[in-house]
């Protein structure tokens, strides 16, 4: 299932356990917040609002709330001594979707717990671990090349020559 929905005058289109960066929302992190002016809802059946669904909302969760890179806006008049620079930095708040919710429902206030990704079946990870260690056979480190003469620095030479050599102001005679 997946929904379109509005904030911060633009539309996102999300689906659950999704993770999106919008415009700064009220809501500490770990606090779930609610977006009500959902366009669309999708999945088996699409439910196309004019110009809201009524009675569907998207739950979130606040993950953070951060601020953006700074962009810097500088303006010069050519030929007039004039400059202005100024930085930026656009406040955004990371969103994690929870639920997307039809028919009036309301969302659960706390977050659900993080899913952690399933462990492989036994066999194939048997399977796997007498690959792994046969073909994990162990690498003897290459030993480092030798720089050569000419890959050396030319200065220290060029400043004994200097050193040799009686310094002279003007002309010589």
């Amino acid at each position: 299932m997946f929904a379109v929905f509005k904030t911060g005058g633009k539309q996102y289109r999300v689906a659950a356990e999704d993770v999106l960066k919008v415009d700064k929302v009220k809501g500490e992190p770990g606090e779930i917040v609610e977006f009500g002016e959902v366009l669309l809802v999708g999945g088996d059946a699409v439910t196309l609002g004019a110009p809201m669904v009524a009675g569907a909302t998207v739950a979130a969760e606040v993950l953070e709330q951060r601020r953006g890179a700074k962009i810097i806006a500088f303006k010069k008049r050519r030929r007039k001594n004039s400059r202005r620079k100024i930085g930026h930095r656009q406040e955004f708040t990371l969103l994690r979707i929870t639920e997307i919710l039809t028919d009036g429902k309301k969302p659960s206030k706390e977050a659900p717990p993080k899913r952690e990704r399933p462990p492989k079946t036994a066999a194939a990870g048997a399977e796997g671990a007498a690959e792994a260690t046969e073909s994990a056979t162990p690498q003897t480190p290459k030993p480092a090349a030798k720089k050569s003469k000419s890959s050396k620095s030319k200065a220290p030479a060029r400043a004994r020559e200097r050193a040799k050599k009686p310094a002279t102001k003007g002309k010589k005679k």
